[in-house]
């Protein structure tokens, strides 16, 4: 999706908006000469980055090894970009009652996610985590979810053995969104969706997330989309088409499964039924909402779906061009698992991955944290300001500035990471001992930190092992065309753009 071309009415104005804000910006910095407080160096301002969208997170790292923390203007605030590893523990853990998702965040992304965990402060957000967290901690969920997981990458193991098997090139993005989905939606709402399968009603709705996801970023760099919307035009009818899908399709989800739960309970037979879903749990709370419960599931989705998807797929691209790391996981894999014979079948070998046989598999956590370094899920993450601050590199921030933090950037940082800051290196994590060594939330960022620090990381490592060691245990994995660059496509997630081509071949006889 080109928005660059698709915005070109709009570019006059952006163009002579953004003279006018460089005019503004030699303005600041000659203020700012003779202010008692230190700002930020001033990097550019935001039509830059519209310039750059296609390319964003390359940009915001080329800024940053510049400068560390910096100042992009707009023509409404000054938007501040860090990737200090102090700055971001002050922002997220020390001073967090002073950084939230504020009103220009809410107003962007609610549309899409509505009052769901991502969007929301205050008693909403503390309501939802006290709720989420004690859902995500219950060995009933961790139990029923790892059972989804290994059903579903047996599934997928089975596909992509009759695609090697007929030599055929695949798209391993798509199957792992599909299989994510799956998964998610069954943890979610104890449904099975079966876009594996080829559920189109499953496959629409997915679409209409992704397309809603890359036009709801670009709202971050379109100033104009308030009046866009207003009068339903361009990018924001399209975004309002696809929203109208998602809720249509996750509504309908809601109303059937409010009415089974409704039956359930008039049963006895079926009342006594373990809810090992997530919406099953949260009816049985007695929230019946249903923009409440849709809000919440679609912020789980995302959570769930797109950021372990993605990270599997950055992970296969990493390992088809790291050949050797990928022999040494197949390799732990197959040592730590101990299949009976090298024809077990997929369902077999998923047995075996049981929590006991994942923790042992110190390897393969490790390459999975380092492409979360280099291909975080969330590339970006903006907070607003509450009340004017100094941050602990001793420059200031004014109250109603973007104060964001970028994990993108901050995986390719030499004085964070070492000289060898771009490379896939799994060995970084891994300590005398052989065993993994983790790093703290402020540097390695992929999770956030602080009181918002992502509740679902061991359900999304669950998942991620599970996954890539069912499939690194049974195939081997090449690019299609080694030539053919491999980029993001710039969304709220970091989804590799048109997929990712590559061919399979079995390891053995599996079946």
């Amino acid at each position: 999706m080109d928005f660059i071309t698709a915005s070109s009415p709009s570019i006059v104005i952006i163009t002579a908006l953004a003279a006018l804000l460089t005019l503004y910006a030699v303005k600041i910095s000659v203020q700012c000469l003779f202010s008692k407080k230190r700002y930020h160096p001033i990097a550019g301002t935001i039509f830059n980055q519209l310039l750059n969208f296609h390319r964003l997170h390359h940009y915001m790292t080329d800024l940053a090894k510049k400068n560390q923390t910096y100042r992009l203007l707009s023509p409404f605030r000054s938007e501040v970009y860090t990737a200090d590893p102090v700055n971001v523990e002050y922002i997220l853990k020390t001073n967090f009652p002073n950084y939230g998702k504020g009103w220009h965040n809410y107003s962007i992304l609610s549309d899409l996610l509505g009052d769901g965990i991502f969007t929301v402060d205050g008693e909403k957000w503390r309501h939802q985590r006290k709720v989420s967290s004690h859902e995500f901690s219950t060995k009933v969920l961790r139990d029923f979810s790892s059972s989804v997981f290994r059903r579903n990458a047996a599934k997928v193991a089975g596909m992509i053995s009759e695609l090697a098997i007929s030599n055929s090139s695949m798209d391993i993005q798509d199957l792992f969104m599909k299989a994510t989905m799956d998964s998610i939606f069954k943890v979610g709402f104890g449904i099975e969706l079966d876009t594996m399968g080829g559920s189109s009603e499953g496959t629409r709705f997915a679409n209409a997330f992704d397309d809603s996801s890359a036009m709801t970023l670009w709202r971050y760099v379109d100033i104009l989309w308030t009046i866009k919307r207003r009068l339903n035009v361009g990018f924001e009818a399209t975004l309002k088409k696809n929203i109208k899908v998602i809720d249509d399709f996750m509504y309908k989800l809601i109303r059937n499964k409010i009415e089974q739960v409704s039956k359930s309970k008039e049963d006895p037979d079926l009342s006594e039924t373990k809810k090992e879903d997530i919406m099953s749990r949260f009816l049985d709370l007695n929230e019946t909402d249903p923009r409440y419960l849709r809000d919440i599931i679609l912020n789980f989705l995302v959570a769930g779906r797109d950021t372990t998807a993605t990270t599997l797929s950055w992970f296969i691209y990493m390992l088809s061009k790291n050949f050797k790391i990928q022999e040494k996981i197949a390799k732990e894999v197959r040592e730590m698992a101990k299949p009976k014979d090298e024809n077990t079948s997929f369902v077999d070998f998923a047995a075996y991955l049981t929590e006991d046989v994942l923790d042992k598999m110190q390897y393969l956590h490790a390459a999975l944290s380092e492409t979360l370094r280099l291909f975080p899920a969330v590339a970006v993450d903006a907070k607003i300001c509450f009340g004017d601050d100094t941050l602990p590199d001793g420059y200031s921030v004014k109250k109603g500035d973007m104060v964001t933090y970028m994990p993108y950037a901050m995986g390719r940082i030499k004085s964070i990471w070492g000289e060898d800051a771009e490379e896939f290196r799994p060995e970084r994590w891994i300590n005398e001992d052989g065993n993994f060594r983790g790093e703290t939330a402020s540097k390695f960022t992929a999770f956030q930190a602080g009181p918002r620090i992502c509740l679902g990381k061991e359900f999304a490592y669950r998942q991620m092992k599970i996954f890539s060691a069912m499939l690194l245990g049974c195939f081997s994995f090449a690019l299609t065309d080694e030539t053919k660059p491999v980029k993001y496509r710039t969304m709220l997630n970091l989804h590799i753009d048109n997929g990712l081509q590559v061919r399979a071949f079995h390891r053995y006889e599996s079946k």
